[in-house]
């Protein structure tokens, strides 16, 4: 099992959990706004970090960035795995094509 199957594994446990016992459980029972709000401050945060131009802050900073989109894809019901796939089907093509290949919004 690789490290984001296992955080998905833990993450699926938490939505069962006391608000009270568990960081994620809370997330998890304030709702949408709150794991979207906490994701746009790791975003935020994981700028400031890149232009400080510290490594270890920036990886620090990311990592928090991806633990709470994972939260967010186990609220919504979608696994980790979902993602990967997006990314393998887009490697080799150009992002370019691929923007372009998109419908208009």
């Amino acid at each position: 099992m690789d490290v984001l199957t296992e955080l998905a594994a833990v993450l699926e446990q938490r939505k069962t959990q006391d608000p009270k016992s568990s960081y994620v459980a809370g997330l998890y029972a304030k709702g949408l706004d709150a794991i979207l709000k906490k994701i746009g401050e790791e975003a935020t945060e994981t700028v400031m970090a890149a232009k400080d131009g510290v490594p270890e802050k920036i990886v620090y900073e990311v990592a928090d960035l991806w633990f709470h989109s994972l939260v967010l894809l186990a609220q919504q019901g979608l696994h980790p795995d979902q993602v990967l796939a997006e990314l393998q089907r887009r490697f080799g093509l150009s992002g370019l094509d691929e923007k372009a290949a998109r419908s208009p919004r």
